[in-house]
């Protein structure tokens, strides 16, 4: 089998995946997408499979570019006849809020009232018809960066100035909905198939709700392998549960009208009508920390064996075409 191609900018993120591919023995190549140049008119790389890992934060760390190459490189991979998983049309959603609530608002599914905005000056006017408390989010998100909730009108006109709308200068005005049990919820899938759901709940307000990143459960034991270092570990409290049928139809349904393979979806029960509404799509997912004692298995050793099927599968198409 020619290898697999894992597109990604975080290494820290990536030592899992990176990790379950090894204990297979199959065959992968490591493309760090910040550092990548290449040919548009030359050939196709010899890659069985593409996996599409770049982060909409990737421009807190210094690499926005590689945003900029994932979206120049998916689509002639595709064109070349490489499968990728979440590929273009995954990628355009996973960076962009507002395609996110087009898609949501496409498919009957509720979510937060929102307003994209190109300037913070035009936040204010852009909240008079939502109700406050409000939040305001660049357009390209991930980990809650530049993320700030407003509870007043006035508070808004004060503090749109040092309003940070991330790497395209684009945002979002969006309601924000309290939960009626202090937690947000995340319904992980695979290859159109629901793999498990979590409740989070932070210690104060916290917009970084990152699963991988998460460094304590219910109980208030420490996770022994967080992917992040202390002293940046941050304390929240997770448990697992089962989704409710209606929440897993919807998101499936997202990820199959989305062409995501797979990702994660957040929702909330809102505590002022007791009503759900997904408010994040996530395109990449690094899983939950120490997943075998919450959910019962090692979501990065099945992601691994799903690629293996995956890369094996389209070699056999090509074969056969």
């Amino acid at each position: 089998m020619r290898p697999i191609a894992i597109l990604y900018e975080n290494e820290a993120w990536m030592a899992p995946l990176f990790g379950a591919l090894d204990d297979l023995g199959a065959p992968y190549e490591r493309v760090f997408l910040n550092e990548l140049s290449f040919d548009p008119a030359g050939p196709a790389p010899e890659w069985s499979l593409a996996v599409n890992k770049v982060s909409p934060s990737s421009y807190l760390r210094g690499h926005a570019r590689s945003i900029a190459v994932a979206r120049e490189l998916l689509p002639l991979l595709e064109e070349r006849g490489i499968p990728v998983v979440n590929g273009s049309r995954a990628f355009a959603l996973e960076t962009s809020k507002a395609r996110q609530l087009l898609l949501l608002r496409q498919l009957g599914i509720r979510a937060p009232a929102a307003r994209v905005i190109t300037d913070p000056a035009q936040a204010a006017s852009a909240a008079r018809e939502l109700r406050f408390p409000v939040i305001v989010k660049p357009n390209v998100g991930g980990s809650g960066a530049h993320m700030r909730r407003f509870d007043s009108p006035e508070e808004l006109t004060a503090g749109a100035a040092e309003l940070d709308l991330g790497p395209d200068g684009t945002g979002l005005v969006q309601e924000f909905l309290g939960s009626e049990d202090g937690t947000i919820r995340r319904v992980e899938f695979l290859g159109g198939e629901y793999l498990y759901a979590i409740r989070i709940a932070s210690e104060g307000e916290d917009f970084n709700l990152c699963p991988a990143d998460i460094c304590q459960v219910q109980d208030g034991s420490e996770f022994d392998n967080c992917v992040v270092e202390a002293p940046a570990k941050r304390q929240l409290r997770i448990d697992a549960f089962e989704a409710p049928g209606q929440i897993v139809d919807d998101v499936l349904r997202i990820a199959r009208v989305a062409g995501l393979d797979v990702g994660g979806v957040e929702y909330l029960v809102a505590a002022r009508d007791g009503l759900p509404y997904v408010y994040d799509i996530n395109a990449l997912s690094n899983f939950v920390t120490d997943a075998p004692s919450l959910v019962g298995f090692d979501p990065h050793a099945r992601f691994a064996r799903w690629l293996v099927e995956r890369a094996r599968a389209g070699r056999r198409e090509r074969i056969l075409a």
